[in-house]
């Protein structure tokens, strides 16, 4: 009898340090590179990379028909395109292999050199070639602050915010794996006191915390995807930041939204951690009033209860920590999402990513961006070094982390880091 791939339980052969977020119960897809391998999809366990290809080409995935090939490529889209029962199958495959009474592979010494790698030895490269980027608006505690910040506070929230999932269409060909530097970006901006706007580096580069979810489908144009049916359509969750200039953003977004103070660059965290190994963390998320239309109307909790923290660490320092929140606030979740998505008849692509909007919680320390935790510039922020950040500096490195843990088990999606570069 198959031990299922979350069993509590179960334990690998490949040591796993404790703390690790990629225990056997996780299995994480990803892509990496090594001096000897062009980019090739692999999945994580401890402190190694599994190597999908020489499992594949070895015959241990021979009763998986899978096609010939699909891991020996540069992104995991094919692979993904297969649909999320077949990833599942792959995934459960894998925790057999790697399990401790498991000899399959363990006793095949050669082959377990030659497929689990090292860490230390791989580069992680972009996970998919992303054809459409989606960024929602759905945490109402982020909302409320912005809307109390810009607007009135009485009427933080705009009248649309509780009946609809607000989002926007973003640039996917600026969306970066985790390590890639950002330039700081230039474009115009105009304080309240100034006449005419300036063209200058944004003064205030700022993060946003969220966790994106990737299709693994195509829809035709014109058909709609249900709540009901949303999840068979995602394979997995990453890490995400947004990065944003407020002032170029500020300026810019009336009336038709954000541009250049968003499209400048986003981060991923380079491994697609799936829906299945984070069922058991599922959590009902905040109560929805007024009621919603039916066509978002979902059943049972679509919330998952993951623990985020956000770090700055400055150049030739050591990091800060200055957020913590849980992606289990999100007002509206990622069933209601892909349904207001293509309710209208949009079709989706497989690797399309739709972001989380920023996470924030109910207290001042789990605001996830620059602009709510020091209050647009108001309240600056102490870091460990003695400095003082109000927005983002020259040098400082944002790390994004994120897990899932219950009964001894820690599913976690490793790190989401990106350093600021000065402007070109």
């Amino acid at each position: 009898m198959k031990i299922k791939a979350n069993e509590p339980k179960l334990k690998s052969w490949v040591e796993v340090p404790n703390g690790s977020d990629f225990p056997i119960q996780n299995l994480p897809f990803g892509i990496f590179k090594t001096r000897y391998l062009n980019p090739v999809a692999g999945v994580a366990i401890g402190n190694h990379v599994l190597d999908l290809v020489y499992l594949h080409e070895n015959g241990f995935f021979q009763d998986l028909n899978l096609p010939q090939g699909i891991f020996n490529q540069m992104y995991l889209n094919d692979f993904l395109g297969l649909g999320r029962k077949k990833g599942g199958e792959v995934r459960q495959r894998v925790s057999e292999l790697l399990q401790h009474d498991n000899n399959e592979l363990k006793a095949h010494k050669a082959a377990s050199e030659i497929a689990l790698i090292p860490m230390s030895e791989v580069q992680m490269c972009m996970p998919v070639r992303i054809p459409n980027y989606t960024d929602f608006y759905s945490s109402e505690e982020h909302a409320t602050n912005v809307g109390t910040m810009f607007r009135d506070p009485e009427n933080a929230l705009l009248p649309n915010w509780k009946h609809l999932p607000v989002g926007y269409h973003g640039r996917a060909s600026s969306i970066v794996v985790s390590g890639t530097p950002i330039h700081r970006p230039k474009g115009q901006i105009k304080s309240s006191e100034a006449k005419h706007p300036v063209f200058c580096p944004s003064q205030k580069l700022d993060f946003e915390l969220e966790v994106a979810f990737i299709t693994c489908a195509e829809t035709k144009l014109g058909s709609q995807i249900t709540t009901e049916a949303a999840e068979e359509n995602i394979f997995g969750l990453v890490l995400f930041n947004d990065w944003s200039a407020r002032d170029i953003q500020q300026w810019e977004y009336v009336p038709l939204g954000p541009f250049l103070g968003k499209n400048f660059g986003s981060t991923i965290s380079p491994w697609i951690v799936t829906l299945d190994a984070l069922e058991p963390f599922r959590a009902k998320g905040p109560e929805q009033f007024p009621q919603v239309l039916p066509y978002l109307n979902f059943e049972g909790p679509k919330n998952f209860d993951v623990s985020l923290e956000v770090l700055i660490q400055p150049e030739k320092s050591v990091p800060t920590t200055v957020c913590r929140t849980n992606f289990k606030y999100m007002y509206w979740n990622m069933a209601q999402q892909l349904a207001h998505h293509t309710v209208n008849g949009c079709n989706i692509q497989v690797g399309d990513l739709y972001a989380s909007g920023t996470i924030s919680g109910p207290s001042p320390g789990s605001y996830g961006s620059m602009l709510e935790l020091s209050w647009n510039g108001q309240r600056p922020l102490h870091l460990a070094d003695g400095s003082e950040r109000k927005f983002l500096l020259d040098g400082d490195e944002i790390i994004i982390k994120g897990h899932a843990e219950k009964e001894g088990v820690r599913i976690g999606f490793g790190e989401c880091r990106g350093m600021v570069l000065k402007a070109i």
